[in-house]
């Protein structure tokens, strides 16, 4: 199995990078494509997934809405915020659901830990938590959706995107607790240099260095 990694420069349509995905997603079914990690930023926006109820789009003149297939609620997309859609074909890995988004929560949890910060699972609750004063709080989401068995959209991981966006939704579902960002916690870092954890984490956790996966610190001529 061959996984492209790619970095898209700029803020990426949604609409545009649904149709991208849906198209990848036939190429890889139909043999003509390689699996692809998608790294993306996004104007600021709301998507609602399958799960998303009206109620909780508290503000829906704020900003753009998206309905989108992937599973899951309401979410921010935004500048600041890396996504990474992943179209990885299940089927030569075991068709197992379960164990893939285990596996995408430690990609995330492994990435997170380069800065310092401890990354959480919870049970019953699909994404990445952190503790901090006052509370728990949410600083990464996953959301999927397959297609015979090829999975598309991804994961979100907040950088220093706005969190006041997050005031006009209730993300997740999830009224009771917080948002968080990296720099939200006291963590000032570049988007390449997450891109750089992301891809030390994939690798890890999924036993493979992706295609065209080229570091900053390689690309800028510092060992690593």
């Amino acid at each position: 199995m061959t996984v492209e990694w790619l970095v898209e420069p700029g803020l990426q349509p949604y609409r545009d990078a649904v149709r991208r995905m849906e198209d990848r997603v036939a190429a890889i079914r139909a043999g003509s494509a390689d699996e692809l990690a998608w790294l993306v930023e996004h104007p600021p926006l709301y998507t609602a997934g399958t799960s998303a109820r009206r109620e909780d789009l508290i503000a829906p003149d704020r900003l753009p809405v998206h309905t989108s297939g992937r599973g899951g609620e309401f979410t921010y997309h935004g500048p600041g915020q890396r996504v990474v859609y992943l179209m990885l074909d299940l089927a030569p890995r075991g068709r197992d659901v379960r164990r893939f988004v285990r596996s995408i929560e430690a990609w995330l949890i492994a990435t997170l830990a380069e800065f310092g910060i401890a990354g959480e699972r919870r049970e019953g609750r699909v994404g990445i938590w952190v503790e901090r004063p006052g509370g728990e709080a949410k600083i990464a989401a996953v959301g999927l959706r397959l297609r015979h068995w090829i999975s598309y959209h991804g994961v979100s991981l907040n950088v220093a995107p706005d969190l006041s966006h997050y005031d006009g939704i209730v993300p997740c579902g999830i009224a009771d607790r917080g948002v968080t960002s990296l720099a939200d916690l006291g963590v000032a870092v570049s988007m390449d240099e997450v891109d750089d954890a992301l891809l030390r984490g994939f690798a890890s956790v999924f036993g493979e260095r992706p295609r065209g996966a080229v570091t900053t610190a390689v690309a800028s001529g510092r060992a690593g």
